[in-house]
């Protein structure tokens, strides 16, 4: 009976969430505006209110005011003169020392800080349209009571925070070095990467699932992108084959339903870029990852034999 109580509530928290991503591109094609189009919305949708992920839900109010406060730094570092890499370079730090400060892991923030920066947003629409597409989610946590039983308080390892910002550091500098200075920061994949850095297990097998998804989910949004012409069916679809692909993986990451909203909003020279530049993307970001975690344990390893 638990079960089957269970299933039903599932199924209609995935109705709720993918309901919630329809509206924000119906409204986007009805106003004729791509710009409040947040791909990671999507992502915290499903994680937060099918997942319930504890991470991204254990203090409501930060799922309002942390990613609305990264898009005001992505929006403002965006009106900097200087080149989109060095803007990329700017937005991160910012964006770690902002999560440092409010003391919060809300990886989604990463994505709405940058975003003003790869779509170079030039108006208040994207920082309108997070703040209340954000609220939403936090109603529905708060409504629903999501939160409750979920530790208020853990532990944040802000070392990552520093890491994270190495990897792509360097990641940027190759970007720039290669001539792709657009692949310089793929919001979703940020987000996998610095939740994987988080994590106290990691392996390889985990970096080939994300890698796989990741890219599976990049090459099915842009190949639809380019076949569909209603953005509305397209979503739809995208969303069902999203969470179809998750189950074949047996995995969950809620990044994937992110994926095929971004050629909506991509420049059109990067949209055809997706499916290739996201798995050598994948390929070495979650590769740092996988060899900075084994240099981690075998570390640990031996001081504790000293």
């Amino acid at each position: 009976m638990n079960t089957a109580v269970s299933k039903n509530v599932t199924i209609i928290s995935y109705v709720i969430a993918i309901t919630f991503i329809i509206t924000m591109i119906t409204t986007s094609v009805l106003l004729n505006n791509h710009q409040i189009i947040l791909p990671e919305l999507a992502a915290m949708a499903i994680a937060m209110w099918v997942y319930r992920e504890a991470g991204w839900i254990r203090h409501p109010s930060k799922i309002l005011f942390a990613p609305s406060l990264t898009a005001v730094i992505g929006f403002m570092v965006n009106l900097l003169p200087i080149f989109y890499v060095g803007k990329v370079g700017i937005a991160l730090v910012l964006l770690m020392l902002l999560l440092r400060l409010i003391q919060s892991n809300l990886a989604p923030s990463i994505a709405t800080g940058l975003l003003p920066i790869v779509i170079d947003v030039d108006g208040w629409s994207f920082i309108i349209s997070t703040s209340i597409l954000t609220f939403i989610l936090m109603l529905g946590v708060l409504i629903f009571r999501l939160n409750n039983g979920i530790e208020a308080e853990v532990k944040i390892h802000y070392k990552y925070m520093v890491v994270f910002l190495v990897l792509n550091f360097i990641w940027i500098s190759l970007t720039w070095a290669v001539g792709y200075p657009q692949l310089a920061a793929i919001p979703p994949i940020l987000v996998v990467v610095y939740e994987s850095l988080q994590k106290p297990m990691y392996n390889g097998k985990v970096a080939f699932k994300q890698s796989l998804v990741l890219t599976i989910s990049a090459t099915v949004g842009t190949l639809l992108y380019f076949t569909l012409d209603s953005w509305i069916l397209l979503t739809l679809i995208d969303m069902i084959l999203m969470y179809i692909l998750l189950r074949i993986v047996a995995i969950r990451i809620p990044a994937v339903y992110a994926f095929p909203l971004l050629p909506f909003i991509f420049p059109e020279k990067v949209v055809g870029m997706l499916p290739l530049g996201s798995l050598i993307t994948c390929v070495l970001l979650f590769g740092s990852v996988l060899a900075y975690k084994k240099l981690e344990i075998k570390r640990s390893g031996k001081v504790m034999q000293i």
